[in-house]
């Protein structure tokens, strides 16, 4: 069955109007299936994933309070703000990520 798409405003950067999705502040994989969730635009969930692997949002970027003031992402969501609601950019993973992927 395919989820119906939901229109809202992105609990993180706070454009309103998109296209949200729901972000385990806590990662199902990490235990966070039945803890709290935030509905997020499409580019804010996937720079989250992009930046942060589960072990990290698992052990200290937990809440939209502490994932919006870690500094890789305040870049992100002062540029995001400034784009129209219907734009989805290319999300690509830092080099970093890269680099420790097995």
């Amino acid at each position: 069955m395919a989820k119906k798409k939901q229109s809202g405003t992105c609990e993180l950067c706070g454009r309103e109007e998109v296209e949200v999705t729901i972000h385990h502040l806590v990662p199902k994989e990490m235990g966070g299936t039945f803890l709290p969730t935030a509905n997020l635009c499409i580019p804010c969930h996937k720079q989250i994933h992009a930046l942060f692997t589960n072990e990290e949002l698992a052990s200290g970027l937990d809440t939209i309070d502490r994932l919006r003031s870690h500094p890789e992402l305040q870049k992100f969501l002062k540029w995001i703000k400034k784009q129209p609601s219907t734009r989805l950019p290319k999300i690509t993973k830092s080099n970093a990520r890269k680099r420790n992927k097995r």
